[in-house]
């Protein structure tokens, strides 16, 4: 008897296993967006005429998130140039770019944003 009883507890500790595992999963969500782009121009823009299209895309993705995850998404994938677009030159992008202050800096651009500014 007890030759019986051994397989049958391997069986259920192996799908006690397989559902404990199967727990560990997430529902994603793929988000694309016709990009709000800023005006063509060769010019560099200032930074608050740059952050404008910004924003707007911004809201669109932030709207599109919470219906995601309203509806049951933990992860949500957008597009990589979901928010600024790509239509610059290296002279006209820089409105749209962040300072990353040297590592041997001792600088948190968090805390003193216009050290460098």
């Amino acid at each position: 008897m007890i030759g019986s009883y051994f397989p049958k507890c391997v069986a259920v500790v192996a799908l006690l296993a397989l559902s404990v595992g199967a727990l560990d999963t997430f529902i994603a969500a793929v988000y694309e967006h016709t990009v709000i782009l800023p005006n063509r121009t060769e010019t560099p823009v200032s930074k608050e005429e740059g952050l404008l299209p910004m924003n707007k895309n911004i809201d669109v993705l932030e709207k599109a998130v919470k219906l995601a995850a309203k509806r049951g998404a933990h992860i949500i994938v957008t597009p990589e140039d979901g928010i600024y677009g790509w239509v610059f030159t290296r002279e006209s992008i820089y409105p749209y770019l962040e300072d990353i202050p040297d590592p041997g800096v001792n600088w948190i651009p968090c805390r003193d944003p216009w050290r460098n500014h």
